[in-house]
Protein backbone atom coordinates (compact mmCIF):
# COMPACT_ATOMS: atom_id res chain seq x y z
CA UNK A 1 0.00 0.00 0.00
CA UNK A 2 1.29 3.43 -0.85
CA UNK A 3 0.01 5.94 1.64
CA UNK A 4 2.18 8.40 3.51
CA UNK A 5 0.55 7.41 6.79
CA UNK A 6 -0.94 3.91 6.47
CA UNK A 7 -4.40 3.49 7.86
CA UNK A 8 -3.92 0.97 10.68
CA UNK A 9 -6.05 -2.13 10.85
CA UNK A 10 -6.78 -3.60 14.23
CA UNK A 11 -5.00 -6.79 15.23
CA UNK A 12 -7.04 -9.73 14.01
CA UNK A 13 -8.96 -7.70 11.42
CA UNK A 14 -7.95 -8.50 7.86
CA UNK A 15 -11.21 -7.44 6.24
CA UNK A 16 -10.33 -3.80 5.59
CA UNK A 17 -7.84 -2.25 3.21
CA UNK A 18 -5.71 -0.64 5.93
CA UNK A 19 -2.27 -1.60 7.12
CA UNK A 20 -2.05 -5.06 8.68
CA UNK A 21 0.31 -4.22 11.52
CA UNK A 22 1.24 -7.81 12.32
CA UNK A 23 2.40 -8.38 8.75
CA UNK A 24 4.27 -5.06 8.70
CA UNK A 25 6.09 -6.20 11.83
CA UNK A 26 6.90 -9.53 10.19
CA UNK A 27 8.83 -7.64 7.50
CA UNK A 28 11.59 -6.64 9.92
CA UNK A 29 11.96 -10.29 10.96
CA UNK A 30 12.42 -11.31 7.32
CA UNK A 31 14.85 -8.44 6.67
CA UNK A 32 16.92 -9.18 9.78
CA UNK A 33 17.07 -12.84 8.75
CA UNK A 34 18.52 -11.88 5.36
CA UNK A 35 21.00 -9.43 6.95
CA UNK A 36 22.31 -12.10 9.34
CA UNK A 37 22.58 -14.58 6.48
CA UNK A 38 24.77 -12.24 4.45
CA UNK A 39 26.88 -11.26 7.45
CA UNK A 40 27.66 -14.85 8.36
CA UNK A 41 30.19 -14.90 5.50
CA UNK A 42 32.32 -12.39 7.46
CA UNK A 43 35.78 -13.66 8.39
CA UNK A 44 35.75 -13.03 12.13
CA UNK A 45 36.14 -15.87 14.67
CA UNK A 46 33.28 -14.57 16.78
CA UNK A 47 30.90 -14.72 13.82
CA UNK A 48 31.97 -18.29 13.10
CA UNK A 49 31.25 -19.25 16.70
CA UNK A 50 27.75 -17.79 16.58
CA UNK A 51 27.03 -19.59 13.32
CA UNK A 52 28.34 -22.80 14.87
CA UNK A 53 25.75 -22.51 17.65
CA UNK A 54 22.74 -21.35 15.63
CA UNK A 55 23.62 -23.28 12.48
CA UNK A 56 20.79 -23.38 9.90
CA UNK A 57 18.86 -20.68 11.73
CA UNK A 58 21.47 -18.31 10.26
CA UNK A 59 22.72 -20.14 7.18
CA UNK A 60 19.15 -20.56 5.86
CA UNK A 61 18.50 -16.83 6.08
CA UNK A 62 18.10 -16.59 2.31
CA UNK A 63 14.59 -17.90 2.98
CA UNK A 64 13.79 -14.43 4.26
CA UNK A 65 13.56 -13.33 0.61
CA UNK A 66 10.90 -15.96 -0.05
CA UNK A 67 9.02 -14.80 3.03
CA UNK A 68 9.13 -11.29 1.56
CA UNK A 69 7.65 -12.59 -1.70
CA UNK A 70 4.70 -14.23 0.09
CA UNK A 71 4.15 -11.13 2.21
CA UNK A 72 4.25 -8.92 -0.87
CA UNK A 73 1.63 -10.99 -2.70
CA UNK A 74 -0.66 -10.91 0.31
CA UNK A 75 -0.37 -7.14 0.90
CA UNK A 76 -0.69 -6.21 -2.79
CA UNK A 77 -3.84 -8.33 -3.07
CA UNK A 78 -5.17 -6.86 0.18
CA UNK A 79 -4.74 -3.36 -1.20
CA UNK A 80 -5.37 -3.61 -4.93
CA UNK A 81 -7.19 -6.83 -5.89
CA UNK A 82 -10.73 -5.46 -5.59
CA UNK A 83 -9.76 -2.46 -7.68
CA UNK A 84 -7.86 -4.27 -10.44
CA UNK A 85 -9.61 -7.62 -10.46
CA UNK A 86 -13.05 -6.93 -12.01
CA UNK A 87 -11.65 -5.86 -15.38
CA UNK A 88 -8.47 -4.56 -16.97
CA UNK A 89 -8.55 -0.76 -17.11
CA UNK A 90 -5.65 1.26 -18.42
CA UNK A 91 -6.10 4.09 -15.91
CA UNK A 92 -6.21 1.81 -12.84
CA UNK A 93 -3.27 -0.21 -14.13
CA UNK A 94 -1.21 2.92 -14.73
CA UNK A 95 -2.00 4.24 -11.23
CA UNK A 96 -1.02 0.92 -9.66
CA UNK A 97 2.28 0.66 -11.56
CA UNK A 98 3.12 4.29 -10.79
CA UNK A 99 2.33 3.81 -7.10
CA UNK A 100 4.62 0.79 -6.90
CA UNK A 101 7.40 2.61 -8.75
CA UNK A 102 7.06 5.54 -6.35
CA UNK A 103 7.38 3.09 -3.48
CA UNK A 104 10.51 1.17 -4.49
CA UNK A 105 12.46 3.25 -7.01
CA UNK A 106 13.69 6.45 -5.26
CA UNK A 107 15.63 4.77 -2.44
CA UNK A 108 16.77 2.03 -4.80
CA UNK A 109 18.10 4.53 -7.36
CA UNK A 110 20.04 6.45 -4.72
CA UNK A 111 21.69 3.40 -3.15
CA UNK A 112 22.38 1.77 -6.51
CA UNK A 113 24.09 4.85 -7.95
CA UNK A 114 26.15 5.56 -4.85
CA UNK A 115 27.35 1.98 -4.77
CA UNK A 116 27.97 2.18 -8.52
CA UNK A 117 30.48 4.97 -7.82
CA UNK A 118 32.16 2.64 -5.32
CA UNK A 119 32.37 -0.15 -7.93
CA UNK A 120 33.82 2.19 -10.56
CA UNK A 121 36.43 3.35 -8.05
CA UNK A 122 37.40 -0.24 -7.32
CA UNK A 123 37.51 -0.97 -11.03
CA UNK A 124 39.83 1.98 -11.70
CA UNK A 125 42.04 1.85 -8.63
CA UNK A 126 41.81 -1.82 -7.64
CA UNK A 127 44.74 -4.18 -7.97
CA UNK A 128 42.72 -7.20 -9.14
CA UNK A 129 39.63 -7.87 -11.23
CA UNK A 130 37.30 -8.29 -8.29
CA UNK A 131 35.13 -5.24 -7.67
CA UNK A 132 32.42 -6.82 -5.50
CA UNK A 133 32.13 -9.68 -3.03
CA UNK A 134 30.07 -11.81 -5.40
CA UNK A 135 30.79 -15.22 -6.87
CA UNK A 136 30.22 -13.79 -10.36
CA UNK A 137 31.50 -10.27 -10.86
CA UNK A 138 28.95 -7.75 -12.14
CA UNK A 139 29.55 -5.94 -15.43
CA UNK A 140 30.03 -2.19 -15.18
CA UNK A 141 29.02 -0.42 -18.37
CA UNK A 142 26.37 1.98 -19.65
CA UNK A 143 24.01 -0.78 -20.79
CA UNK A 144 24.05 -2.45 -17.38
CA UNK A 145 23.55 0.90 -15.68
CA UNK A 146 20.43 1.56 -17.76
CA UNK A 147 19.04 -1.94 -17.14
CA UNK A 148 19.52 -1.60 -13.41
CA UNK A 149 18.13 1.92 -13.30
CA UNK A 150 14.91 0.51 -14.78
CA UNK A 151 15.14 -2.55 -12.46
CA UNK A 152 15.04 -5.04 -15.35
CA UNK A 153 18.58 -6.39 -15.03
CA UNK A 154 17.46 -9.87 -14.02
CA UNK A 155 14.75 -10.53 -16.58
CA UNK A 156 16.98 -12.14 -19.24
CA UNK A 157 19.29 -13.92 -16.81
CA UNK A 158 18.77 -17.58 -15.78
CA UNK A 159 20.84 -17.00 -12.62
CA UNK A 160 20.97 -13.96 -10.36
CA UNK A 161 24.70 -14.22 -9.61
CA UNK A 162 26.39 -11.06 -10.84
CA UNK A 163 23.17 -9.70 -12.32
CA UNK A 164 22.98 -6.73 -9.93
CA UNK A 165 25.63 -4.27 -8.82
CA UNK A 166 24.14 -4.35 -5.33
CA UNK A 167 23.95 -8.12 -4.99
CA UNK A 168 20.73 -8.36 -2.99
CA UNK A 169 18.74 -6.16 -5.38
CA UNK A 170 18.15 -9.07 -7.76
CA UNK A 171 15.00 -9.67 -5.72
CA UNK A 172 13.83 -6.09 -6.36
CA UNK A 173 14.10 -6.70 -10.10
CA UNK A 174 12.05 -9.88 -9.61
CA UNK A 175 9.50 -8.05 -7.48
CA UNK A 176 9.15 -5.32 -10.12
CA UNK A 177 8.31 -8.02 -12.68
CA UNK A 178 5.60 -9.38 -10.36
CA UNK A 179 4.11 -5.89 -10.01
CA UNK A 180 3.90 -5.44 -13.77
CA UNK A 181 2.23 -8.84 -14.18
CA UNK A 182 -0.21 -8.38 -11.32
CA UNK A 183 -2.91 -6.31 -13.13
CA UNK A 184 -3.37 -9.19 -15.60
CA UNK A 185 -3.04 -11.92 -12.98
CA UNK A 186 -5.60 -10.09 -10.81
CA UNK A 187 -8.27 -10.88 -13.41
CA UNK A 188 -7.78 -14.58 -12.66
CA UNK A 189 -7.29 -14.33 -8.91
CA UNK A 190 -10.35 -12.11 -8.48
CA UNK A 191 -12.55 -14.79 -10.05
CA UNK A 192 -11.30 -17.36 -7.53
CA UNK A 193 -12.43 -15.30 -4.56
CA UNK A 194 -15.60 -17.31 -3.89
CA UNK A 195 -13.83 -20.65 -3.61
CA UNK A 196 -13.80 -22.21 -0.13
CA UNK A 197 -11.00 -21.02 2.14
CA UNK A 198 -9.59 -24.55 2.40
CA UNK A 199 -9.31 -24.83 -1.39
CA UNK A 200 -7.61 -21.44 -1.67
CA UNK A 201 -5.16 -22.29 1.10
CA UNK A 202 -4.41 -25.61 -0.54
CA UNK A 203 -3.69 -23.75 -3.76
CA UNK A 204 -1.22 -21.54 -1.90
CA UNK A 205 0.59 -24.60 -0.55
CA UNK A 206 0.65 -26.17 -4.03
CA UNK A 207 2.34 -23.06 -5.39
CA UNK A 208 5.06 -23.44 -2.76
CA UNK A 209 5.61 -27.09 -3.76
CA UNK A 210 8.29 -26.56 -6.48
CA UNK A 211 10.69 -24.80 -4.12
CA UNK A 212 9.80 -27.15 -1.27
CA UNK A 213 10.70 -30.13 -3.45
CA UNK A 214 13.96 -28.47 -4.52
CA UNK A 215 15.01 -28.20 -0.88
CA UNK A 216 13.89 -31.72 -0.03
CA UNK A 217 15.53 -33.38 -3.02
CA UNK A 218 18.84 -31.55 -3.28
CA UNK A 219 19.01 -29.04 -0.45
CA UNK A 220 19.96 -26.47 -3.08
CA UNK A 221 17.12 -24.48 -4.67
CA UNK A 222 19.48 -22.88 -7.15
CA UNK A 223 18.75 -23.95 -10.71
CA UNK A 224 18.23 -22.12 -14.02
CA UNK A 225 15.40 -19.60 -13.66
CA UNK A 226 14.87 -20.57 -10.04
CA UNK A 227 14.50 -16.86 -9.23
CA UNK A 228 11.46 -16.73 -11.54
CA UNK A 229 9.90 -19.74 -9.82
CA UNK A 230 10.52 -18.18 -6.43
CA UNK A 231 8.88 -14.85 -7.21
CA UNK A 232 5.90 -16.14 -9.20
CA UNK A 233 5.09 -18.99 -6.82
CA UNK A 234 5.73 -17.02 -3.64
CA UNK A 235 3.83 -13.94 -4.80
CA UNK A 236 0.94 -16.05 -6.12
CA UNK A 237 0.79 -18.03 -2.88
CA UNK A 238 0.51 -14.74 -0.99
CA UNK A 239 -2.44 -13.66 -3.15
CA UNK A 240 -4.25 -16.96 -2.61
CA UNK A 241 -3.58 -16.72 1.12
CA UNK A 242 -5.21 -13.31 1.13
CA UNK A 243 -8.29 -14.72 -0.62
CA UNK A 244 -8.50 -17.55 1.92
CA UNK A 245 -8.24 -15.10 4.82
CA UNK A 246 -11.00 -12.98 3.32
CA UNK A 247 -13.27 -16.00 3.15
CA UNK A 248 -12.79 -16.63 6.87
CA UNK A 249 -13.69 -12.98 7.67
CA UNK A 250 -12.39 -13.11 11.23
CA UNK A 251 -14.46 -13.50 14.40
CA UNK A 252 -13.55 -14.49 17.95
CA UNK A 253 -13.24 -18.21 17.20
CA UNK A 254 -11.28 -17.66 13.98
CA UNK A 255 -8.98 -15.14 15.69
CA UNK A 256 -8.36 -17.55 18.54
CA UNK A 257 -7.43 -20.44 16.24
CA UNK A 258 -5.34 -18.16 14.03
CA UNK A 259 -3.43 -16.94 17.09
CA UNK A 260 -2.64 -20.52 18.03
CA UNK A 261 -1.44 -21.29 14.51
CA UNK A 262 0.65 -18.11 14.45
CA UNK A 263 2.35 -19.26 17.67
CA UNK A 264 2.94 -22.85 16.52
CA UNK A 265 4.18 -22.26 12.96
CA UNK A 266 7.36 -20.33 13.95
CA UNK A 267 8.25 -23.20 16.29
CA UNK A 268 7.72 -25.66 13.44
CA UNK A 269 9.92 -23.54 11.17
CA UNK A 270 12.75 -23.52 13.72
CA UNK A 271 12.44 -27.26 14.36
CA UNK A 272 12.23 -27.97 10.63
CA UNK A 273 15.43 -26.04 9.96
CA UNK A 274 17.29 -27.82 12.77
CA UNK A 275 15.99 -31.33 12.10
CA UNK A 276 16.09 -31.02 8.32
CA UNK A 277 19.78 -30.21 8.44
CA UNK A 278 20.38 -33.58 10.09
CA UNK A 279 19.17 -35.30 6.91
CA UNK A 280 21.39 -33.25 4.64
CA UNK A 281 22.67 -29.73 4.23
CA UNK A 282 19.93 -27.36 3.19
CA UNK A 283 17.09 -29.90 3.53
CA UNK A 284 15.50 -27.82 6.27
CA UNK A 285 14.66 -25.18 3.69
CA UNK A 286 11.52 -27.19 2.98
CA UNK A 287 9.93 -25.13 5.76
CA UNK A 288 9.28 -22.62 2.99
CA UNK A 289 5.96 -24.46 2.56
CA UNK A 290 4.80 -23.01 5.91
CA UNK A 291 5.23 -19.36 4.92
CA UNK A 292 1.69 -18.88 3.50
CA UNK A 293 0.24 -20.45 6.64
CA UNK A 294 2.30 -18.12 8.83
CA UNK A 295 1.28 -15.01 6.89
CA UNK A 296 -2.40 -15.95 6.83
CA UNK A 297 -2.47 -16.79 10.54
CA UNK A 298 -0.79 -13.51 11.52
CA UNK A 299 -3.30 -11.58 9.41
CA UNK A 300 -6.15 -13.01 11.53
CA UNK A 301 -4.46 -13.46 14.92
CA UNK A 302 -5.27 -11.09 17.77
CA UNK A 303 -2.92 -12.36 20.47
CA UNK A 304 0.46 -13.99 20.93
CA UNK A 305 3.07 -13.23 18.22
CA UNK A 306 0.60 -10.98 16.37
CA UNK A 307 0.51 -8.58 19.33
CA UNK A 308 4.31 -8.45 19.50
CA UNK A 309 4.64 -7.87 15.76
CA UNK A 310 1.94 -5.18 15.93
CA UNK A 311 3.82 -3.16 18.55
CA UNK A 312 5.12 0.24 17.55
CA UNK A 313 8.78 -0.75 17.41
CA UNK A 314 8.09 -3.79 15.20
CA UNK A 315 5.82 -1.85 12.85
CA UNK A 316 8.42 0.90 12.50
CA UNK A 317 11.05 -1.75 11.83
CA UNK A 318 8.81 -3.19 9.15
CA UNK A 319 8.45 0.18 7.49
CA UNK A 320 12.22 0.68 7.31
CA UNK A 321 12.86 -2.94 6.31
CA UNK A 322 13.04 -2.11 2.60
CA UNK A 323 15.69 0.54 3.24
CA UNK A 324 17.54 -1.94 5.47
CA UNK A 325 17.49 -4.50 2.68
CA UNK A 326 18.99 -1.92 0.31
CA UNK A 327 21.83 -0.56 2.45
CA UNK A 328 23.17 -3.60 4.28
CA UNK A 329 25.16 -5.11 1.40
CA UNK A 330 26.94 -1.86 0.41
CA UNK A 331 27.90 -1.30 4.06
CA UNK A 332 29.10 -4.87 4.47
CA UNK A 333 31.15 -4.60 1.25
CA UNK A 334 33.03 -1.59 2.60
CA UNK A 335 33.74 -3.50 5.82
CA UNK A 336 34.83 -6.64 3.98
CA UNK A 337 37.22 -4.65 1.83
CA UNK A 338 38.65 -3.01 4.96
CA UNK A 339 39.28 -6.48 6.38
CA UNK A 340 41.40 -7.29 3.34
CA UNK A 341 43.75 -4.40 4.15
CA UNK A 342 43.55 -4.26 7.96
CA UNK A 343 44.53 -7.61 9.52
CA UNK A 344 43.45 -6.43 12.98
CA UNK A 345 39.82 -6.68 11.83
CA UNK A 346 39.97 -10.44 11.29
CA UNK A 347 41.96 -11.68 14.31
CA UNK A 348 40.29 -13.23 17.33
CA UNK A 349 40.35 -10.20 19.61
CA UNK A 350 37.67 -8.41 21.60
CA UNK A 351 38.12 -5.29 19.47
CA UNK A 352 37.66 -7.17 16.18
CA UNK A 353 34.53 -8.93 17.48
CA UNK A 354 33.05 -5.70 18.84
CA UNK A 355 33.63 -3.97 15.51
CA UNK A 356 31.91 -6.89 13.75
CA UNK A 357 28.95 -6.56 16.14
CA UNK A 358 28.71 -2.84 15.40
CA UNK A 359 28.87 -3.42 11.66
CA UNK A 360 26.00 -5.90 11.71
CA UNK A 361 23.68 -3.42 13.46
CA UNK A 362 24.97 -0.26 11.76
CA UNK A 363 22.69 -0.64 8.69
CA UNK A 364 19.61 -0.12 10.89
CA UNK A 365 20.13 3.61 11.71
CA UNK A 366 21.29 4.22 8.14
CA UNK A 367 18.11 2.56 6.90
CA UNK A 368 16.01 4.69 9.24
CA UNK A 369 17.64 7.84 7.82
CA UNK A 370 17.10 6.64 4.25
CA UNK A 371 13.44 5.95 5.00
CA UNK A 372 12.93 9.28 6.78
CA UNK A 373 14.74 11.61 4.39
CA UNK A 374 14.57 9.86 0.99
CA UNK A 375 12.11 7.00 0.66
CA UNK A 376 8.99 8.57 2.17
CA UNK A 377 9.47 12.21 1.02
CA UNK A 378 10.30 11.12 -2.53
CA UNK A 379 7.34 8.74 -2.65
CA UNK A 380 4.93 11.43 -1.50
CA UNK A 381 6.23 13.92 -4.05
CA UNK A 382 6.06 11.43 -6.93
CA UNK A 383 2.56 10.26 -6.00
CA UNK A 384 1.34 13.87 -6.22
CA UNK A 385 2.42 13.97 -9.86
CA UNK A 386 -0.36 11.56 -10.82
CA UNK A 387 -2.95 12.86 -8.36
CA UNK A 388 -5.72 14.84 -10.15
CA UNK A 389 -6.36 18.40 -8.95
CA UNK A 390 -10.04 18.87 -8.00
CA UNK A 391 -12.07 21.50 -9.84
CA UNK A 392 -13.31 23.91 -7.15
CA UNK A 393 -16.02 25.36 -9.42
CA UNK A 394 -17.82 22.06 -9.95
CA UNK A 395 -20.63 21.36 -7.47
CA UNK A 396 -20.87 17.90 -5.87
CA UNK A 397 -24.29 16.41 -6.56
CA UNK A 398 -25.95 13.91 -4.25
CA UNK A 399 -26.89 10.75 -6.18
CA UNK A 400 -30.57 9.89 -6.32
CA UNK A 401 -31.37 6.36 -5.17
CA UNK A 402 -34.42 4.25 -6.05
CA UNK A 403 -35.76 4.32 -2.47
CA UNK A 404 -35.64 8.09 -2.23
CA UNK A 405 -37.41 8.41 -5.57
CA UNK A 406 -40.43 6.60 -4.12
CA UNK A 407 -40.68 8.83 -1.05
CA UNK A 408 -42.69 12.05 -1.54
CA UNK A 409 -40.72 14.97 -0.18
CA UNK A 410 -41.18 18.70 -0.42
CA UNK A 411 -38.80 20.18 -2.94
CA UNK A 412 -36.98 23.36 -1.94
CA UNK A 413 -38.00 26.61 -3.48
CA UNK A 414 -36.17 27.81 -6.53
CA UNK A 415 -34.18 30.33 -4.50
CA UNK A 416 -32.98 27.54 -2.19
CA UNK A 417 -31.43 25.46 -4.97
CA UNK A 418 -27.60 25.78 -4.83
CA UNK A 419 -26.02 27.24 -7.94
CA UNK A 420 -22.40 26.61 -8.93
CA UNK A 421 -20.66 29.97 -8.87
CA UNK A 422 -16.91 30.20 -9.52
CA UNK A 423 -15.31 31.40 -6.29
CA UNK A 424 -12.99 33.63 -8.28
CA UNK A 425 -16.00 35.83 -9.25
CA UNK A 426 -16.86 36.70 -5.64
CA UNK A 427 -15.34 39.28 -3.36
CA UNK A 428 -13.31 37.93 -0.39
CA UNK A 429 -16.21 38.05 2.10
CA UNK A 430 -18.64 36.33 -0.26
CA UNK A 431 -15.94 33.78 -1.19
CA UNK A 432 -15.53 32.76 2.45
CA UNK A 433 -19.31 32.44 2.86
CA UNK A 434 -19.55 30.31 -0.27
CA UNK A 435 -16.79 27.96 0.89
CA UNK A 436 -18.36 27.54 4.32
CA UNK A 437 -21.77 26.82 2.78
CA UNK A 438 -20.28 24.26 0.36
CA UNK A 439 -18.39 22.49 3.14
CA UNK A 440 -21.23 22.50 5.71
CA UNK A 441 -21.98 18.82 5.27
CA UNK A 442 -18.70 17.68 3.70
CA UNK A 443 -16.58 14.93 5.22
CA UNK A 444 -12.83 15.42 5.63
CA UNK A 445 -10.06 13.17 7.00
CA UNK A 446 -10.52 14.98 10.37
CA UNK A 447 -14.32 15.28 10.36
CA UNK A 448 -17.09 12.72 10.29
CA UNK A 449 -19.58 12.72 7.43
CA UNK A 450 -22.82 14.44 8.44
CA UNK A 451 -26.36 14.44 7.15
CA UNK A 452 -25.50 14.41 3.46
CA UNK A 453 -23.48 11.22 3.80
CA UNK A 454 -26.11 9.67 6.05
CA UNK A 455 -28.77 10.43 3.43
CA UNK A 456 -26.77 8.80 0.66
CA UNK A 457 -26.14 5.75 2.84
CA UNK A 458 -29.79 5.41 3.74
CA UNK A 459 -30.88 5.80 0.12
CA UNK A 460 -28.49 3.09 -1.05
CA UNK A 461 -29.52 0.59 1.61
CA UNK A 462 -31.55 -2.35 0.32
CA UNK A 463 -33.95 -3.98 2.78
CA UNK A 464 -33.42 -7.69 3.27
CA UNK A 465 -37.17 -8.42 3.70
CA UNK A 466 -40.40 -6.85 2.48
CA UNK A 467 -41.38 -6.14 6.08
CA UNK A 468 -38.48 -3.71 6.35
CA UNK A 469 -39.44 -1.71 3.26
CA UNK A 470 -41.78 0.75 5.00
CA UNK A 471 -39.26 1.35 7.78
CA UNK A 472 -36.57 2.15 5.24
CA UNK A 473 -38.88 4.57 3.42
CA UNK A 474 -39.61 6.38 6.69
CA UNK A 475 -35.92 6.50 7.60
CA UNK A 476 -34.95 8.00 4.24
CA UNK A 477 -37.70 10.61 4.45
CA UNK A 478 -36.69 11.56 8.01
CA UNK A 479 -33.02 12.03 7.08
CA UNK A 480 -33.94 14.00 3.97
CA UNK A 481 -36.10 16.33 6.07
CA UNK A 482 -33.24 16.89 8.56
CA UNK A 483 -30.83 17.54 5.70
CA UNK A 484 -33.09 20.19 4.12
CA UNK A 485 -33.71 21.81 7.49
CA UNK A 486 -29.96 21.95 8.25
CA UNK A 487 -29.28 23.39 4.79
CA UNK A 488 -31.55 26.33 5.60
Amino acid sequence: MTTSKPNPTAVGDASGAGELRGLTGLRIVAAAWVVLFHFHFTSVPGVAEVVGVLGPLITSGALGVDLFFVLSGFVIAHTYLDRLGPRLRAADTARFVWARACRIWPAYALVFNLFGIWLVARLVFGSDGDIAFQAVQPEVNLGEWLAQMFMVQLWDQPFFDGASWVGATWSISAEWLAYLLFPVAALVFFRLRRLPAAVLMLGALVLMAPMTWAYLSTGNPYFPWSWLVRILCGFGAGVLTHLAVRRLRGGSAVNRYASAVAAVVPVLIVLGLLIGDEFGEGRGGAVIALFPLLVGALALADRGPAVVLSSNWAVYGGRVSYALYLVHIPMFEVYWLAQAYVPALVVDTLTANLIAALVVVAPLPVAAALYRFVEEPARRQLVRVARPVPDRTTPVALPEAPIAAQVPAARPAAEDVPVAVPTQALDPVERIKARRAAARHAATPHRQATLAAALVKAQRRRPAHRAQLADEFDRAAFIRARYLQAGN
